[in-house]
């Protein structure tokens, strides 16, 4: 039956009925009209999966394999009316990580505006809303093997990067989704005047938490622009609807310094969101003094939802402070808790924190301690009641607000040929972060042929944009390869291109 985020969508929906609630370049919706767009979905999808009968499963799990849209929303507040589980997805991610987040999670049905990978077999599909709605293999009466079962509190599913090589799925309550728009919307004062303007994808933690339900819990306009955010289509925005609010990763603020023009709609602005990597204190200034912009560096994590907000953010501010229902500690993990202002491994627990890894049964819950802090695997510490990050232990890396596993990139080229790999991030000239290798294989290898074989393997964003490869990567004397010296190869190679 439709739970928590159903009875709040419908409330909503009722509540501001005439006021725009959502748009992008080909469709505005106000929230009566997605009342009846939202209810015109779930009655399709419902008539469609009776007939399908896959699996006879009374809470189909749906993927939804979009990019931003109103239609997104649609289908989105569509499958909550039908009582289905929606599962958020990257569309760029690769035709492997898609076909693994299937099988691992048990996928019924896909929402889709693209063609689905080889690999992915329709077993029944028909159009719906301007999106296909594609039940996947197998087919009906025909059991998928050890198919997990989600929580019975479960009501949507978002993914991070896992350390396994392919997503993982958090499943998240209907009660955590809206205690993280509701911290949200009253923290950040968002009101029913505001005209949010979005380009972070709707599956990201960032435009989801501060974008989508808080959104509609003020009564706001959300605007979805679709594709890369240019420079250009973002000043086009900026002018053509006059935001209040704009949510971007770091890359759509470095892109408009890279414009020689004033862009005076960008000190109309109240609140400019980035977040998944810190904006860099140049980038921040030079928005500031040329602009009159000052960005807030938000810090949310996947699995703990939206955690600090900062209305005056400045370049000594750091990340913002908690949120109602955050709660941060220091230390390292399974470890007890230094004093406020060290710094450490950075736990956090909130009213908004996922459950658990629906395809990796018992990580989550290593990740927690005895009190249900989670570790972030961030470095930081509190000073003045600000969040400051210090730094990320570990293997993951973020390149322009991705979160990276290089883990997982070197596993993939090691399958691909490459006898060793270290896999690093380094700074372009310009300062924009990339991801680079350095791999030891046999003669013959190429950087073309490896990175050609990471496209097929991974999302674009995680193939690494420079591949050295060397005969052979100096090692440590237990036979691991030594960073510092994969690093200096790096840059002999590259010839100084880059500058870290």
């Amino acid at each position: 039956m439709p739970g928590v985020l159903n009875q709040v969508y419908t409330d909503l929906l009722t509540q501001h009925a005439d006021r725009l609630a959502v748009a992008d370049t080909q469709r505005r919706l106000t929230y009566a009209e997605l009342d009846t767009a939202a209810e015109e979905f779930r009655t399709e999808f419902d008539g469609w999966w009776s007939e399908a009968v896959a699996r006879g499963e009374a809470r189909p799990r749906v993927v939804i394999l979009a990019a931003n849209s109103a239609s997104y929303v649609v289908a989105y507040v569509g499958l909550l009316r039908a009582g289905a589980l929606p599962f958020l997805l990257d569309p760029a991610l690769a035709p492997e990580e898609v076909r693994a987040v299937v099988a691992g999670c048990g996928i019924d049905a896909v929402v889709h505006d693209r063609p689905l990978y080889p690999g992915i077999e329709p077993s029944g599909s028909v159009t719906s809303g301007g999106y296909a709605l594609t039940r996947t293999a197998p087919g009906a009466g025909e059991p998928m093997a050890d198919r997990p079962e989600p929580l019975a509190s479960t009501e949507v599913c978002r993914f991070t990067s896992g350390s396994t090589g392919s997503p993982s799925c958090i499943e998240f309550s209907g009660t955590a989704v809206h205690n993280a728009a509701l911290s949200w919307r009253d923290a950040t004062g968002l009101g029913a005047d505001d005209r949010i303007l979005c380009f972070a994808g709707l599956f990201n933690g960032l435009a989801f938490n501060t974008s989508l339900l808080a959104a509609f819990l003020a009564g706001a306009a959300l605007w979805l622009p679709s594709g890369l955010p240019t420079s250009g289509q973002v000043i086009r925005f900026l002018r053509e609807i006059r935001p209040t609010r704009l949510t971007g990763f770091p890359a759509l603020y470095e892109s408009l310094l890279r414009r020689p023009e004033p862009i005076p709609e960008l000190a109309e602005l109240k609140v400019a969101l980035s977040s998944a990597a810190p904006l860099k204190p140049t980038t921040a200034e030079e928005l500031r003094t040329r602009h009159g912009l000052a960005v807030c560096n938000y810090y949310g994590v996947a699995e703990t939802g939206p955690l600090t907000f900062d209305p005056f953010p400045a370049p000594d501010h750091g990340q913002g402070r908690p949120l109602p229902g955050v709660e941060f500690v220091f230390g390292v993990f399974g470890d007890g808790t230094v004093a406020t202002g060290e710094t450490g491994e950075i736990r956090v627990r909130s009213t908004s924190m996922g459950s658990r890894y629906l395809n990796a049964p018992g990580a989550f819950e290593a990740r927690l301690d005895r009190d249900g802090f989670y570790a972030t695997h961030d470095l930081g510490s509190l000073r003045d009641g600000r969040l400051h990050l210090s730094g990320r232990a570990g293997s993951r890396l973020n390149i322009g607000g991705r979160k990276i596993d290089s883990v997982e990139v070197r596993r993939v080229l090691l399958a691909s040929g490459a006898t060793e790999a270290v896999v690093f991030a380094v700074d372009k000239r310009n300062g924009d972060p990339m991801l680079a290798a350095v791999v030891s294989g046999p003669e013959g290898l190429t950087e073309d042929a490896l990175r050609g074989r990471c496209l097929e393997r991974l999302a674009s964003y995680k193939v690494p944009e420079r591949v050295v490869v060397v005969p052979e990567i100096p090692t440590t004397g237990v036979g691991k390869p030594r960073m510092s010296a994969a690093r200096e190869l790096f840059h002999k190679a590259t010839d100084s291109a880059f500058t870290s």
